[in-house]
């Protein structure tokens, strides 16, 4: 009886100290749509007749987005918030 309670006891802390990195990585968490990437801009304030209009002088101006969308990630591909691998290759110093 004491063995069991030492093996669970030991499986409790294996599972704690692993996280929960492996669930994220096996339901490819990053692949799925989140609410902001369906978000779209809204129409400019309408100020009804007889008010004021608001005082935009510092108001925060976001420029267009120009640039090309990225290439679309495949469900194989890992996730872009996880950190690169630690293990980086060494370049070979060019020979002359």
């Amino acid at each position: 009886m004491r063995n069991c309670f030492v093996l669970i006891g030991v499986l409790a802390a294996v599972v704690g100290l692993t996280g929960c990195k492996h669930l994220r990585t096996m339901s490819h968490a990053c692949h799925e749509t989140k609410p902001y990437m369906r978000s779209a801009s809204v129409a400019p304030l309408k100020i009804p007749p007889g008010l004021d209009t608001p005082d935009t002088a510092n108001a925060l101006h976001i420029p267009a987005l120009n640039t090309p969308a990225p290439p679309a990630r495949k469900k194989a591909d890992p996730c872009l918030d996880e950190p690169p691998p630690f293990n980086v290759p060494k370049q070979v110093p060019p020979q002359a």
